[in-house]
């Protein structure tokens, strides 16, 4: 097992960024003022722990593809990454409103698990890391990523509220996108000049 301080940081960083103004920090806040915040962070951690091992296995079979592909297939995840968050599109920031109370730490965290392991399929984060894993390594991909998506959900469940009245999530975004193209472009420079 190789560990690269750089490949984690960077895959901490991306998916930090990436998952900011995304749906499940807003879930995350929602589901912590009707329930004990320890319980959904169990429950949500426990969900991007399985969608980060998914996603690892994945970009794990990318590897095994020749480089110049692999590095192809990145750029054009990033760039998509990029488009995704650099839309404009602001119907992640939409909250369901419920206001159902739950109890007990196994209800608390089978909602909190259902909620982020539905939501997340798919989802920019999980293709960042299947990505990132593909040319990064799978271990340091894997502890960064899982390490910045645990982190926003106790961001959220922490001080939620405090950052999205003095954070402009719109901001966030915009930077998490120009870091993303930014990675396309020079994962495609990487193939003429590597």
């Amino acid at each position: 097992m190789h560990l690269d301080l750089l490949a984690i940081l960077t895959a901490f960083g991306l998916i930090f960024l990436a998952e900011l103004p995304d749906k499940t920090m807003f879930a995350s806040l929602a589901m912590g003022t009707r329930m004990r915040p320890l319980y959904v962070w169990f429950g949500t951690s426990s969900a991007f722990l399985v969608h980060v091992a998914i996603a690892v296995g994945a970009g794990g079979l990318l590897g095994l593809l020749p480089d110049w592909i692999v590095k192809l297939v990145s750029a054009a995840l990033f760039a998509f990454g990029a488009f995704m968050l650099l839309r404009g599109d602001g119907g992640d920031e939409d909250e369901d409103g419920e206001v159902r109370t739950v109890t007990g730490f196994l209800p608390v965290y089978s909602t909190a698990f259902m909620a982020v392991f539905i939501s997340e399929w798919g989802d920019l984060t999980q293709i960042t890391t299947a990505n990132l894993a593909a040319s990064n390594g799978a271990w340091s991909t894997a502890i960064g990523s899982a390490a910045a998506l645990m982190s926003v959900s106790a961001l959220a469940l922490l001080a939620g509220r405090f950052i999205a009245k003095r954070v402009p999530l719109k901001t966030v975004q915009r930077i998490g996108g120009l870091c993303m193209l930014g990675l396309a472009v020079w994962t495609v420079a990487e193939i003429f000049v590597g």
